[in-house]
């Protein structure tokens, strides 16, 4: 029975990573053709619904730590799932004013190259029980220029986006009310725009730190 459930946790990784995979190979595709056709204002619309769909389906990723089926922490898994979830609904799609704007382009390139090596890196070991030399240092490495290219990217919209979000009070609560509550999207924005200041160091430490875990163990073996 174990052996089944262990068959059945790998079948369902590996069309999950591939299934993502796609959708990523798709938003790259699409930001480039239009980055050359038509230019940065379009970048958004041509890879919206691609987008959405890809980033939304990395909330599944936080079930499979929490239930098991992986061993990333939660702690490193849920807040860079969470600032992206953010900057996709939070700020694009709710919105509209930013999509124009030129690090749409740059976000949308740095988190698609990513997400295609790690997803294609995850899928060839859940399906095959490894991945090549060269995937893994990719997965790995690339981090280290796309990273900061992807944070700077989401920084830099969720500030442009202040002067919107403080226009359109959208998602704001304000008293009186039933609940006796009051909520400013605004203030909650500048709040995730301080968290950027010590958890991007701190996120990009550990994946030094996972780096240089993972490729002095491939050497080894």
């Amino acid at each position: 029975m174990a052996g089944f459930f262990s068959l059945l946790r790998r079948l369902y990784l590996t069309l999950y990573n591939w299934a993502v995979f796609i959708g990523w190979a798709q938003v790259l595709f699409l930001a480039v053709r239009t980055l050359k056709e038509s230019g940065y204002q379009h970048v958004y619309n041509s890879v919206e619904k691609p987008l959405l769909l890809a980033q939304t389906a990395a909330v599944l990723e936080i079930l499979h730590g929490l239930v098991g089926l992986v061993r990333s922490p939660i702690t490193a898994t849920l807040p860079q799932i969470g600032s992206r979830l953010y900057v996709t609904w939070g700020i694009l799609y709710s919105f509209p004013e930013m999509r124009t704007h030129f690090l749409v382009s740059s976000l949308v390139i740095s988190w698609s190259i990513t997400e295609i090596i790690r997803y294609s890196f995850f899928g060839t070991k859940e399906a095959l029980g490894f991945a090549p030399s060269w995937l893994m240092w990719l997965r790995y490495s690339t981090f280290l220029l796309l990273y900061p290219s992807g944070i700077s990217s989401e920084v830099g919209l969720i500030y442009f986006a202040l002067p919107y979000i403080k226009k359109s009070e959208m998602y704001c609560v304000r008293m009186p009310n039933t609940w006796n509550f009051s909520f400013d999207y605004f203030y909650a924005a500048i709040l995730v725009l301080g968290v950027y200041v010590p958890g991007s160091p701190h996120m990009y430490s550990y994946m030094l730190g996972q780096r240089k875990k993972a490729l002095s163990k491939s050497k080894r073996e």
